[in-house]
């Protein structure tokens, strides 16, 4: 368990590398705090060949990945933030999301539609989840 007041930069080798000044996520007070995820493929340092649905997926699992380093989970988020290039994609970002929360006690949630992601992504997705163990932490 990690002190309060004391904040870990988190690195998971099972998500890309930053593309700049910035940390995977960092941890303090109990909470993670990640950065936003696009869809790159870790080992080619690429966005992942196919659009929104197989974008949407590799910026999860990214992120998924960064949360697990944290000793969290998708599952325990209290708020996640979502970019899309198009809103017209929330219907399919809106299902595979929903395969990977808890649907039943969901995160608060902000979806936005920007002019531009890095890399020319179509998606980028953030969250906030608890890292100390509590009554409901799921993995």
């Amino acid at each position: 368990m990690m002190k309060t007041g004391v904040r870990r930069i988190v690195k998971s080798g099972d998500a890309p590398t930053v593309i700049g000044p910035y940390s995977q996520a960092v941890m303090m007070n109990g909470f993670a705090f990640t950065s936003g995820q696009i869809p790159i493929d870790k080992d080619s340092g690429r966005i992942v060949d196919g659009g929104i649905l197989e974008q949407t997926e590799k910026a999860l699992d990214n992120l998924s990945a960064v949360l697990t380093q944290s000793g969290t989970s998708l599952k325990n988020a209290v708020i996640v933030n979502i970019y899309l290039k198009s809103l017209s994609d929330f219907g399919i970002v809106n299902e595979c999301y929903a395969r990977r929360v808890d649907t039943d006690n969901p995160p608060a949630r902000v979806t936005v539609e920007v002019s531009g992601l890095p890399k020319d992504a179509l998606i980028e997705i953030s969250a906030i989840a608890p890292t100390l163990p509590f009554a409901g932490n799921k993995k």
